[in-house]
């Protein structure tokens, strides 16, 4: 299933100020990555925000929001959140804080060589 488009815009303008944003399709979606660490996606109709393990619980406490399983294991730090509790730029705003405030605290990855 091909991810919600009108999400996936509204995420780009709501990440345009990010220099250091770019986009990478993973997940069967659209990931968005900040200095190379994922921070967000969007996969079908759901925001996947990468919170990490400290604010994971209460990121889940949060109407809409479950764990983000789609191997058949919930993966420990990303949530997924449901498109009801996104409905305003500034609820979509509070989710995508969260996640670039954990890939801030990240190193910066560096660009792999090719060998060539």
């Amino acid at each position: 299933m091909p991810y919600d488009q009108a999400l996936a815009r509204r995420v780009r303008r709501a990440l345009a100020d990010h220099p250091a944003v770019d986009e990478k399709k993973m997940f069967g979606g659209l990931a968005f990555m900040l200095a190379g660490h994922m921070c967000c996606g969007v996969v079908n109709d759901d925001l996947m925000v990468r919170v990490g393990p400290a604010q994971y619980e209460q990121a889940l406490a949060q109407p809409y929001a479950r764990p983000m399983d789609f191997t058949g294991r919930p993966m420990k730090g990303m949530v997924y959140v449901g498109s009801e509790a996104l409905r305003s730029d500034a609820d979509l705003a509070g989710w995508l804080r969260r996640g670039v405030e954990f890939a801030a605290t990240l190193p910066a990855k560096q660009a792999r060589s090719t060998g060539r």
